[in-house]
């Protein structure tokens, strides 16, 4: 029902066409006093056709959240990096949307479990939507696209019990011990920084690697951090467990209760920068998500301020469907790198959104940008100031007036194609003759480029297959447990991991876990079995891959 005030500025209840209703909204129509329902109680129909239909599908993944509205403000100039227009001057400010989500579980799941958090931004702009969909962890658990469904569906319930995890364990760890390059995401996630105590005290990170250019067309790979400015606050694995029966909302309603109090937590945002004679020395691949930049080689630079403004007016419409995409991170300037994780989720974040609100998603008030629709979060008014050629289809909101849907020669408004973000490096494909001195330091430009990919992009594959792994893939994880973490903490990690995998109920694939966090420390192996109450039967990692890769091959 829509809203509609009468002339003393009460809201008048109205069916969907805007029509009052005359008769209390709980009636129904009958026959006679004793008789059945009416087939002309257009109310009744109404109301029971929009409820059988008013819920979208949860998302696969992330579907657990909570968000609210915020400030960017840039603090400090990266046009020396990228010419991407948002990154120019200081004291710029924009609006926003955040949402913060579990990955693994369902949207009425506790949002204390242990599991990573998405950190999803999208930034209003003057010159279009600007998204930054981010996780609580500066790792992930894989770096091929193709295992990520697989990976997923093992977070998720049994096919045959329908248990998930939390009930049995086994699938979860079954296909973590099979693909060794998740150790570094499982031994920060099982550690004190794997259950946040609260969203507006925890940490978002790119994770991918992207590319910044300037405007002299010079390649800067950058990681983005972004710090909670009260701090990094967590919870202990009994603590996250009590909130899981006790409140499963607990970091929903604690975002909301503060920001209803008045409070506007804050972060600062940072980026990590690396050249590419950097990335072309550096020990792991840059391209490599299971992998960290060491701060100590490459330090964080500030760049701006985030701030939590106000709570939204409703849930359904501007956080549940709210559509990220690290597409939309790649404005002009900004780049993505050849991690073909990152490169997968260029289209799967899109292609998820299209089945859950539609194809014309964008159109939404919350996923429109200012510069386009006119009631859009801060828009200046003017419908579709930059146009396309997409029409039509369900849900079509703004379908550009009399605008053809193709580049036409008489249309009385010839579509501009220009750009807006000042790109002043040319994308052109040099071919043929070389006519001037500009054109050849181009040319050159781009062999130089050329030949660099090969040196980044063939890294990778010196340690890694699609099933494979490498000693490289422990020496980060190792560091974390042996150096970073102390005595309390290695106790904790260890009660975390036997707690969890306790409820696995295969023998073999309870056996190979102990094995696995042995290969970072047979210290912590041995550990991790006297827990599980199963003999430790330590393996090389020679064995250890082999074993892996033959599991893969008997599929």
């Amino acid at each position: 029902m829509i809203e509609k005030k009468d002339s003393t500025g009460q809201q008048v209840y109205a069916l969907a066409n805007g029509i009052p209703y005359s008769h209390h909204p709980y009636g129904s129509q009958v026959s006679r006093p004793d008789g059945p329902i009416l087939l002309q109680d257009v109310h009744l129909i109404e109301s029971i056709a929009h409820f059988d239909r008013e819920r979208v599908p949860e998302r696969v993944v992330h579907a657990k959240g909570g968000g609210c509205r915020l400030e960017f403000e840039l603090t400090d100039s990266l046009s020396d990096i990228t010419f991407a227009a948002p990154y120019q001057k200081p004291g710029y400010k924009c609006p926003g949307v955040v949402r913060f989500s579990t990955v693994g579980g369902e949207s009425g799941t506790p949002d204390t479990a242990r599991d990573p958090r998405g950190f999803s931004v999208k930034f209003y702009t003057e010159w279009g939507n600007h998204d930054w969909v981010f996780n609580n962890t500066p790792v992930f658990f894989i770096r091929d696209a193709n295992k990520f469904p697989h990976f997923i569906h093992t977070q998720k319930r049994d096919p045959r019990s329908h248990l998930n995890h939390g009930n049995d364990s086994t699938m979860y760890w079954d296909y973590l011990t099979q693909n060794l390059e998740s150790i570094h995401q499982i031994t920060y996630m099982f550690g004190d920084r794997g259950t946040p105590a609260d969203w507006a005290q925890m940490s978002g990170y790119s994770g991918h690697t992207f590319k910044f250019f300037n405007e002299k067309g010079e390649l800067t790979y950058v990681q983005i951090h972004v710090r909670p400015d009260e701090g990094f606050k967590t919870l202990t694995d009994q603590q996250a467990a009590e909130l899981s029966g006790a409140n499963p909302d607990y970091n929903t309603r604690k975002l909301f209760d503060r920001l209803e109090s008045g409070e506007r937590p804050t972060y600062t945002c940072y980026v990590q920068t690396m050249t590419p004679a950097q990335a072309e020395n550096f020990r792991y691949s840059i391209n490599d998500l299971t992998k960290i930049w060491p701060h100590k080689e490459f330090p964080l630079r500030k760049f701006g301020k985030i701030t939590l403004t106000e709570n939204v007016d409703n849930y359904f419409e501007e956080i549940e469907q709210i559509a990220f995409s690290p597409s939309n991170t790649c404005v002009p300037g900004i780049e993505p790198s050849n991690d073909n994780v990152l490169q997968s989720r260029l289209f799967s974040y899109p292609d998820t959104q299209r089945h859950r609100l539609g194809a014309n998603y964008t159109q939404l008030p919350v996923n429109s940008p200012r510069n386009m629709c006119p009631s859009a979060p801060g828009s200046s008014g003017c419908p579709f100031l930059m146009g396309n050629f997409q029409r039509d289809g369900p849900g079509c909101i703004y379908n550009q007036n009399s605008y053809p849907n193709y580049i036409s020669t008489h249309y009385k408004e010839r579509v501009q194609f220009k750009n807006l973000l000042s790109d002043k490096r040319s994308h052109s494909k040099y071919t043929g003759v070389v006519l001037d001195e500009t054109s050849k330091a181009a040319v050159q430009q781009q062999e130089d480029y050329k030949k660099h990919n090969e040196i980044v992009d063939g890294k990778i594959n010196e340690y890694q297959w699609v099933t494979g792994c490498s000693p490289l893939d422990l020496e980060q994880p190792r560091a974390l447990y042996e150096k970073v973490y102390d005595a309390g903490a290695k106790k904790r990690f260890i009660e975390n991991v036997v707690g969890h995998a306790t409820k696995i109920s295969d023998d073999i694939v309870k056996s190979r876990v102990p094995q696995y966090f042995g290969l970072l420390n047979q210290d912590l192996g041995s550990a991790i079995a006297k827990g599980l109450g199963i003999k430790y039967e330590p393996v090389s990692f020679e064995e250890y891959a082999h074993q892996s890769a033959s599991l893969a091959s008997a599929f």
